[in-house]
């Protein structure tokens, strides 16, 4: 690793059903500040959100009293890869922005962790220093995922098919952290990678 000016940048990401918002709050338990791009896009969504207006304006009915209708407005972009590009054309300046404030706000923090769903696919590596994949086994990750509320098998295939495949994601990162484990042992590989990466600051 190159000389380093703290904080380093933890990159964290990985497929659906795989266990990253858990995977993520076991670093948060270690002290570690996290930047959220999905909370930060619900944010940006939510009542009173700073792109709600935007996104009436570019999709018609797509938001009412409580922000954007995440339904409606994934019906509208759904398959609709140039929709898509115009959505994200919006979203990705403003939760840059976001970024670049919480970063200055613990930049005399060790370790900072960034959660990016897509972080391969929409390449986030970017001014990230070390990337973290949460993984487990396929058939896991359908049992997790066919259990949330309203998902399909259908729903579940489209959403797997926009995403880089879990070995591949393997491949590519730094660390990989094993969420098909009893959740204890889960939380033992989030300490050692903690310390680990404080070390080499040090």
């Amino acid at each position: 690793m190159t000389e380093h000016n703290k904080p380093l940048i933890i990159g964290l990401t990985g497929s659906i059903g795989m266990g990253k918002s858990t995977v993520a709050q076991m670093f948060v338990d270690e002290g570690i500040p996290l930047f959220d791009a999905d909370a930060a896009v619900h944010e940006l969504q939510g009542p009173g959100g700073a792109l709600v207006d935007a996104i009436e304006a570019l999709f018609p009915g797509s938001t009412d009293a409580d922000g954007v209708n995440r339904q409606k407005l994934g019906a509208a972009v759904l398959g609709d890869s140039e929709a898509l590009q115009r959505l994200e054309r919006l979203i990705h300046p403003a939760v840059g922005e976001m970024r670049l404030a919480f970063l200055e706000k613990h930049r005399d923090q060790p370790l900072i962790l960034f959660d990016i769903p897509l972080l391969f696919e929409k390449s986030g590596e970017k001014g990230i220093d070390h990337i973290v994949v949460v993984s487990a086994g396929e058939d896991e990750q359908r049992a997790r995922v066919l259990a949330r509320p309203g998902m399909s098998e259908e729903r579940f295939e489209q959403i797997k098919a926009l995403q880089m495949p879990d070995a591949e994601k393997r491949q590519r990162a730094d660390s990989v952290i094993d969420t098909s484990l009893p959740k204890a042992e889960t939380r033992q590989q989030v300490q050692k990678l903690v310390e680990k990466l404080k070390a080499s600051l040090a």
